[in-house]
């Protein structure tokens, strides 16, 4: 199964991806990595792992995904045999046409028991709220915010002593085991 992997910051999820593949649990390679942010250590990684990586120019916007560049991107992944999209950190909103490019094919990744707190920094929503729990859920992409189907989620406790860091990081934890594994029933499912 070829991935290409989508990322704005660090690629902690995209190394846990690729240590899923290095140990045999998942069947994978990751063909290609973009990033909206030309700064952003994933593509450090991506290049230390000898994989294709290139930047996603958005003309100066800082959170708009133009619908041209969304084609662009859509072009690069195909052209690089990408079979499934891995957004991974990647801070900007997919519509069409990457939507229409890999229908129920790119998912997402996010630190929150979705449909609860969906957007950003969602630990700390929870946290504020004072929830007893919190979590991850992999999810197919819609055109939503953090709205498409559920595949994959795993809760948390939220102890009291807890802080935001110090619960984001435990949460972390979690999406490092659940992005490969709800990879692994997507790619049995659809490929």
């Amino acid at each position: 199964m070829r991935l290409g992997i989508l990322g704005s910051g660090s690629g902690s999820n995209m190394q846990a991806i690729l240590d899923a593949i290095g140990d045999g649990s998942l069947d994978a390679r990751i063909a290609l990595v973009l990033s909206d942010n030309p700064d952003a250590f994933i593509l450090e990684r991506a290049k230390k792992h000898g994989i294709e990586t290139g930047i996603i120019d958005c003309g100066g916007f800082k959170t708009k995904f133009p619908d041209e560049v969304q084609a662009e991107t859509a072009l690069r992944l195909k052209q690089a045999g990408v079979e499934l999209v891995c957004l991974a950190g990647f801070l900007r909103l997919v519509k069409r046409p990457l939507l229409d490019a890999f229908p129920n094919r790119i998912l997402n990744i996010h630190p929150s028991l979705l449909p609860a707190y969906p957007g950003l920094e969602s630990w700390k929503q929870a946290l504020d709220a004072g929830e007893k729990e919190a979590g991850c859920t992999v999810h197919f992409v819609d055109e939503g915010m953090d709205t498409g189907p559920v595949i994959l989620q795993e809760s948390v406790p939220i102890l009291s002593d807890d802080s935001a860091e110090v619960l984001h990081a435990r949460i972390q934890v979690l999406e490092h085991r659940l992005y490969p594994a709800a990879i692994k029933k997507v790619g049995r499912a659809v490929l």
